[in-house]
């Protein structure tokens, strides 16, 4: 392993904390054993996170428990590993249990295609990992410094070409799972393996493992589904209408940034080349070494592949790419997206079978008074035959049904009042949230519990205007990290503080072009008085076939945001201008 020997040098301390972990191990089972406290210790909760939990509180109880001289509410929220977002009947009814027997009666469909749970209290967070386990699912690398869960287009089922793209995610996923022995020495009672040093645990991770956490997502157009520029290794799927022939490989792209940082920010990969089927491991894996080789272990807000790549340019990450493998990537093949959203309601695929495509809002997955969601797709795992496809934008497919079982579906779906998309608007529809408060630690303001509402309001203007059944994306975040991809989406909304947030415009529809910040720091009501007139405008001098996002950059109302490095352009300036 050829480390960069500068950050060597000045390692940080989460770096020096994996150092010393033993292939992660750290002191997680006695902190688990600690029976004193719900919480694990502060260096064993940067572990947990490799093993694929997240140790959070519930900030709605924090004062009170303050006041009672109690410690916060502390829970553990856990992610599953499904490449692909797939699962069957069978772990559907596996995981619906878990969830209302150790979590809080839900399951939320994250943005990476899986299931995370929320409230797992430590004392049955083994026995949680343990049953997702027994469903022959994992929770290892769901989180954490490595390769996390692989995305792709959720339906195999439609052609050949998706079917393939599926089996590569699964590939990809399993090719760069980690190989320590501490998962499932923790969770699964194996034994241990010996303690000699010379055992090479992590042949490509290594000690340390990656500066930052990696992600991998395939898309096959005209569909950017999973949104592929939004991937540290994008892969492009290229078909020659049968079959793939190989994928247009893009590089460095990443959500996350800092409020007042203007050094950090979001980033759409550069399409590098072209490789075919045959050298795509080849090619997978020394990105990945020279992220590990070369990433920022010095500074977390500037590890991702993202600042890998633009501290030394695109030219020379192509270069030392060229020098691994020891040929060059071809030119990249023609392709064409046309949106990064989800088609929903039925769907018949070439061999006869039917597929239901569900718009489930934040992706949360629980029973109402109003709909009993959580029940209702309980039910259709006892009867259904096929398999369930969660998608990046948090929706849900009931895939793979035959057509003699589609009525018994049909009768499930209308009894238990799922959401069917006749009945949902197309700005609901597209839109987006991650967690947020009160379990999110990095929450700065309501993000999945303040969008229905928030949807409501909008959902109002844009009928008045006469825009209520056009496609227009809209993505709230509590905070600018990213989770719920804002960045490229045509309106977002992240948060700055309670109550807040930062309104961003531009975005390109198909996700292929980052938004820009418009107004700081606006209520929600702010918010909708400022879309308004835009709103208006739009609908009167749009012209045939554009989209919102295009339309506010060609009006000027923001500027065009050609690259990451241009995202905080005026607070760049801004900080030189008080420099000097």
């Amino acid at each position: 392993m050829t480390q960069n020997l500068q950050q060597q040098s000045n390692l940080s301390p989460d770096e020096a904390l994996k150092r010393k972990s033993r292939y992660l191990r750290g002191t997680i089972l006695e902190s688990l054993a600690d029976s004193i406290t719900g919480s694990a210790t502060s260096d064993d909760i940067k572990l947990l996170k490799f093993h694929g939990t997240y140790q959070q509180d519930d900030r709605d109880l924090r004062v009170e428990r303050m006041r009672q001289k109690l410690e916060p509410a502390y829970s553990f929220m856990v992610r599953i590993r499904m490449p692909g977002g797939i699962c069957t009947a069978d772990q559907w009814l596996q995981l619906d249990e878990i969830a209302q027997k150790y979590a809080n009666n839900s399951l939320r469909i994250t943005t990476r295609q899986t299931f995370q749970y929320h409230g797992v209290i430590k004392r049955y967070l083994k026995s949680t990992i343990a049953g997702i386990n027994k469903a022959a699912l994992s929770t290892i690398a769901a989180c954490g410094d490595v390769n996390r869960n692989v995305v792709c287009h959720n339906n195999p089922y439609l052609s050949t070409c998706h079917e393939e793209v599926y089996d590569w995610a699964k590939r990809l996923s399993n090719r760069f799972l980690p190989q320590t022995g501490a998962y499932p020495e923790i969770w699964l009672d194996k034994e241990k393996i010996s303690a000699d040093s010379s055992i090479k645990e992590e042949p490509l991770y290594g000690e340390t493992y990656l500066p930052r956490k990696f992600k991998i997502g395939i898309a096959l157009p005209p569909s950017n589904d999973i949104d592929v520029f939004a991937q540290d290794l994008g892969l492009i799927a290229i078909n020659d209408g049968n079959h793939l022939i190989g994928f247009n490989v893009s590089v460095g792209g990443g959500m996350g940034m800092t409020h007042n940082v203007p050094e950090t920010y979001p980033r759409l990969a550069s399409v590098i080349g072209f490789c075919t089927l045959d050298q795509i491991f080849e090619v997978a894996e020394h990105i990945i070494r020279i992220q590990r080789d070369f990433g920022n272990r010095s500074d977390r807000q500037q590890a991702r592949l993202k600042y890998t790549i633009d501290s030394r340019g695109i030219d020379w990450f192509k270069e030392e790419l060229n020098q691994r493998l020891g040929w060059k990537l071809e030119s990249p093949r023609p392709y064409h997206f046309e949106s990064n959203n989800d088609p929903f309601g039925w769907v018949q695929d070439f061999k006869g079978n039917w597929h239901l495509s569900l718009c489930l809002l934040s992706g949360r997955i629980k029973d109402t008074p109003e709909q009993p969601l959580m029940t209702g797709l309980r039910e259709i795992a006892k009867i259904h035959q096929g398999d369930f496809r969660l998608t990046t934008n948090q929706n849900l497919t009931i895939a793979n049904i035959p057509p003699a079982e589609k009525k018994n579906i049909e009768a499930l779906v209308e009894k238990y009042h799922l959401p069917m998309p006749e009945k949902i608007s197309r700005v609901r529809q597209d839109a987006m949230s991650c967690v947020a408060l009160p379990t999110c630690g990095l929450a700065m303001a309501e993000s999945e519990r303040m969008l229905p509402d928030f949807l409501n309001k909008l959902e109002a203007i844009l009928a008045r205007i006469g825009l209520q059944n056009d496609p227009i994306t809209v993505r709230v975040t509590g905070c600018p990290n990213g989770c719920g991809r804002p960045y490229i989406s045509e309106i977002a909304l992240v948060g700055k503080s309670l109550g807040r947030y930062n309104l961003y415009l531009g975005a390109e529809f198909a996700g292929q072009r980052l938004n820009k910040l418009y107004k700081e720091s606006l209520t929600e009501d702010e918010i909708i008085e400022t879309l308004t007139p835009i709103f208006k405008h739009y609908a009167q001098d749009r012209n045939k076939g554009e989209y919102f996002g295009n339309f506010v950059v060609r009006m000027g109302y923001v500027e065009e945001v050609k690259e990451g490095k241009d995202f905080n352009k005026k607070d760049i300036e801004l900080k030189a201008v008080k420099t000097a």
